[in-house]
């Protein structure tokens, strides 16, 4: 009879010991996996704000090139243009270049 009870006490351990691990196991996994959503989830964060920089940029660019664009539309304006950027002189015009300082 001593033998059957040690037997049934031993039971009891081997059980809590492996429910223990188990629900061990189960939390880590449950842990990691949060834990890489979190991360994924920064990482988009993070890429959000930076395409909406980028985003503020390309806007301010486009609202540059429309309103040279619009300048462009003027004669007067790209035959200036053409004098200063290219260096072309109209007849009995002489361009003097001046270095910068």
């Amino acid at each position: 009879m001593l033998l059957s009870k040690v037997k049934r006490r031993v039971r009891p351990k081997k059980r809590a010991i492996l429910f223990a691990l188990s629900s061990i196991l189960i939390i880590v996994a449950v842990t990691f996996s949060i834990g890489r959503y979190w991360v994924e989830i920064i990482e988009k964060y993070q890429e959000k704000q930076e395409l909406e920089q980028e985003l503020t940029a390309l806007k301010e660019k486009e609202e540059e090139l429309q309103v040279d664009a619009k300048k462009l539309q003027n004669p007067d304006y790209v035959a200036r243009y053409a004098r200063e950027k290219y260096l072309y002189s109209k007849d009995g015009e002489y361009i003097l270049q001046i270095p910068e300082e």
